[in-house]
Order: C-alpha cells, then sequence, then structure tokens
C-alpha cells in the first residue's frame, strides 16, 4: 500500500513542478489574449487643418524674405527710410520718408516689383508642385512633370529665333510664346494620354508627358542649331531669373496665378480623399476623373503663366511641399496653403542669394535652385525607395 502511495505521490509533485513551469507561460498567453480582444492604442494623429498661429508664423516668415529683398541690393536704402515709404503708400497716410527721388524709383521701379513677382512665381510653382504629387500620389511630381518645361521653352525658342528686334515690341513676345508652348504641350499629353481605364489613367498622362516633353525638346535642339546666334538668350531664359523693368510682368501674370492658386487651394479636402486611391474616392462621391482635370489643369495653367516670365526654375515645386510633408504630415488642407507662403519666401530669398553672391553679376536663379534642391530631391527619392 504505501509503496503504491510513493509513486502518486512523485507523480503528483512531478505534475506540480511542471504546472509552476508552464505558468508564466500560460500567463503570456492570457495576456497576449486580453490584449488582443481589446481596441488597440490610438495613434498620434496630426492636425489636418490650418492652425492660426502656424499661418500667421507662416506670413511673419514671407513678409521678412520680403524685407530683406527690397532692403538687399547694391544701391545702400536705409530701413527705417524704407519702412516709412511705405507706411507713406497705404491709403490717407501721407509721410515724408526722405529718400531721394533716385532711391524711391530704385525701390518701387526694381526691387519691390522684383520681390512680387518672385513671391508669385515661387507660391504658384510650390502650390502647383505640391496639386501634382496630391493627383498623381507621388512625393516627386513636380510642376514640369506632363510637359510644361518643355513646351515653354520650345516658344520660347521659336519667339527668340523668329520674331525680329524683340526690343521694339511694347511688351516682350517671349512670355507669350512660352505661355502658349506650355498650353500646347499640356494639351498634347492629354489628348496623348487618354485611356478609357481609369487606373491607367496616371501612368498614361506621365507617359505621354515624357514623350510630348521629349518631342518639344528635339524641336528646340533643332531650332537653336538652325539659329546658333540665339542660343546665349535662349540658354538666359532657360536657366531662370526675375529681372524686371517695372511691373509689366507681375499685371501679366497676376490673374493666371491667382485664379489658378485659389481653384487649387479650394481642391485641398478632395486631394486628401484622392490621396486614399480613385476606386476609393469614387465609392466616397468623389468623381475622381473631373476632380485630375480641374487640378491638373489649374496646376499647370498657373506653371505656365510664372515660367513665362521666370523662365524654367527647378526643385521649387519639390522642395517645399515635400519639407512642409515631413513636418506637418499629409494633409493638403495644410500643405496647399502653407506651400504659396513658404515657396514664396523661398523664391524671394533665392533670388536675393542671386543677386547679391557675385554682385555686380547675377546668377541664374534657376542654378541656385538647383544647388539647394538636387541634394533635397536625393533625399527625398532615397526616402521614398526605403518606406516602398
Amino acid at each position: 500500500m504505501e509503496a503504491t502511495q510513493v509513486p502518486a505521490a512523485a507523480s503528483a509533485a512531478t505534475s506540480a513542478a511542471t504546472a509552476e513551469e508552464r505558468a508564466p507561460a500560460m500567463e503570456g498567453e492570457a495576456q497576449a489574449r486580453l490584449a488582443a480582444t481589446q481596441d488597440p492604442p490610438t495613434p498620434t494623429l496630426r492636425p489636418t487643418r490650418l492652425r492660426p498661429g502656424l499661418l500667421a508664423l507662416a506670413a511673419t516668415g514671407l513678409v521678412g524674405a520680403a524685407l530683406l529683398g527690397i532692403l538687399v541690393g547694391p544701391v545702400g536704402l536705409a530701413p527705417t527710410a524704407v519702412a516709412w515709404e511705405l507706411v507713406g503708400r497705404l491709403p490717407f497716410v501721407y509721410v515724408d520718408s526722405g529718400l531721394s527721388a533716385r532711391e524711391a524709383a530704385i525701390l518701387w521701379e526694381l526691387r519691390v516689383p522684383r520681390v512680387v513677382l518672385g513671391g508669385l512665381v515661387g507660391a504658384m510653382l510650390a502650390v502647383a508642385g505640391a496639386a501634382y504629387q496630391g493627383v498623381f500620389r507621388n512625393p516627386l511630381a513636380d510642376p514640369y512633370l506632363l510637359g510644361v518645361a518643355a513646351g515653354a521653352g520650345l516658344g520660347a525658342t521659336l519667339a527668340v529665333a523668329y520674331l525680329p528686334q524683340l526690343g521694339g515690341w511694347p511688351l516682350s513676345p517671349i512670355p507669350l510664346a512660352a505661355f502658349g508652348g506650355a498650353v500646347l504641350a499640356v494639351v498634347a499629353t492629354y489628348g496623348l494620354g487618354r485611356s478609357g481605364t481609369r487606373s491607367r489613367t496616371t501612368a498614361t498622362l506621365v507617359l505621354a508627358g515624357v514623350a510630348v516633353a521629349s518631342f518639344f525638346t528635339a524641336v528646340q535642339t533643332y531650332v537653336q542649331q538652325q539659329h546658333a546666334e540665339t542660343l546665349r538668350e535662349v540658354y538666359a531664359w532657360i536657366l531662370g531669373g526675375l529681372g524686371t523693368v517695372g511691373w509689366q510682368q507681375v499685371v501679366l501674370i497676376l490673374p493666371y496665378v491667382g485664379v489658378s492658386a485659389l481653384a487649387l487651394l479650394l481642391h485641398g479636402r478632395l486631394l486628401d480623399v484622392m490621396a486614399l486611391g480613385d476606386d476609393e474616392a469614387e465609392s466616397l462621391g468623389v468623381p475622381a476623373t473631373r476632380v485630375r482635370l480641374a487640378v491638373v489643369g489649374a496646376a499647370t495653367l498657373g506653371t505656365a503663366a510664372a515660367v513665362a516670365v521666370s523662365g524654367l526654375i527647378g526643385f521649387v515645386g519639390i522642395i517645399v511641399p515635400h519639407a512642409i510633408r515631413l513636418a506637418l504630415g499629409s494633409s493638403y488642407r495644410i500643405i496647399l496653403p502653407l506651400s504659396a507662403i513658404f515657396g514664396a519666401a523661398f523664391l524671394i530669398l533665392a533670388d536675393l542669394l542671386a543677386r547679391t553672391a557675385l554682385a555686380p553679376a547675377e546668377i541664374p536663379i534657376g542654378v541656385i535652385t538647383a544647388f539647394v534642391g538636387a541634394p533635397f530631391f536625393l533625399l527625398v527619392l532615397r526616402r521614398t525607395r526605403k518606406i516602398g
């Protein structure tokens, strides 16, 4: 009897030891099951609306950049006198700034129009770049994606080569020809890239843009070879610049840039929905094809106007929107308005550097933006590959 009890006791002790050893594992399994039945932790969400404080901060930065662009130049202007001169131009305000007639002419006929033009061009290129990135769901898309640059370059080249005595025109035909070439290139891209399958619309548009840009560039190269004496003027325009002789260029592009930028800003919520994909957007009641056409049309119209007066200034449409996306999230209700503000400030400062770094000589502004933009583009490309 005792012999029977001893093995039984030993067996019970062994079972207890085994249970004790398994207890931690069982406890871990129970905790895992409990965690699976609970709601997942709520992720930290970034805001999808632009906060007034952030908007005020961005506007302050733009004002600071504009003041630097106005004050710094070959001819020194006293900051206090410039401030009083600006105040004196307000309605019902009469102040003697102390600026001479020559200094006032430099301020109002050279520097202020140049700063305003730089702000308009920078804002338009940045907003257009953000819109292209949203509608094509690609952070590397830029305003020249659909052949705008090639079309504008061809138009400007034809104007320089075949329109004699450009100085005798009341308004330079180069911006008008560049604008027409840019619009023609995008119309050709859309005509070539039409597809009956919605899921292929983005891909076919991009491929069509590459084909149209290649064709227009080939024609431009041929024209340049036939008119070698125009190479210097054409390349000076292609490298970009904001040299002005007054307010003509500002007045020329202001309606196009204003309407285009406003249309894109109003599409911020729809671009947030488009980020989910065409099928999901359609299921939520958003006509993806129509939205894409409207956004691309508005972005192209504004870009064509900006390029017409500034030449081909690259990377603005990639640097500014993507930097905002990295810092503040992917909502286009934030990206679009801040792209307009920071794009304007960025190009004003780039132009300031271009005209002062080697004064009295002037560096093409496209060279300045390329120095900044090329490394940034590589960083974006590397980050995109890692995510993919």
